[in-house]
């Protein structure tokens, strides 16, 4: 288990690290969408998740490797979303769908690969039962990966 951090200098140096690895862990904090970069003022920080997520997604790299993504902090998303709304971050949102609905849509239109499957869990990482239920799938579907590597599956 890496993690790799956020900064955009920092990404060059680890994505070639990566090849084979069974599956990818991706965090986004849900409370982001109307924050912007520490290094870049102009860039909203749920955009440049999005971008990030798209060419790790589709990186010649991961091409059989799972994607599992986490919307996290989704306690303080619910909170926030009452006082500032997703069209900051969104301005095509109508409010038709449900906030965390569309955005896990967002990422996961980012992914090219009909093969490719995005294990998709909104987590608050503050309750201990929601995590450990988000880490038993993890674990599943590493190892479902696994013996399907050994055609077992």
């Amino acid at each position: 288990l890496f993690d790799v951090g956020g900064q955009r200098s920092e990404r060059k140096k680890w994505i070639h690290c990566f090849e084979d690895v069974t599956a990818i862990i991706f965090c986004v904090a849900l409370s982001g969408y109307d924050q912007v970069l520490h290094e870049d003022e102009t860039t909203n920080r749920m955009h440049e998740s999005l971008k990030l997520f798209d060419s790790i997604c589709n990186n010649k790299w991961f091409t059989d490797t799972s994607i599992i993504l986490f919307l996290n902090k989704k306690d303080i998303f619910e909170e926030k979303i009452k006082k500032s709304p997703l069209t900051i971050c969104f301005p095509e949102y109508t409010g038709n769908e449900k906030a965390v609905a569309y955005i896990q849509a967002q990422y996961e239109s980012k992914n090219k690969s009909p093969n490719k499957e995005i294990y998709t869990h909104i987590t608050c990482a503050t309750d201990t039962n929601n995590i450990q239920f988000v880490f038993d799938a993890v674990t599943d579907v590493i190892i479902a990966n696994n013996l399907r590597g050994c055609g077992l599956y």
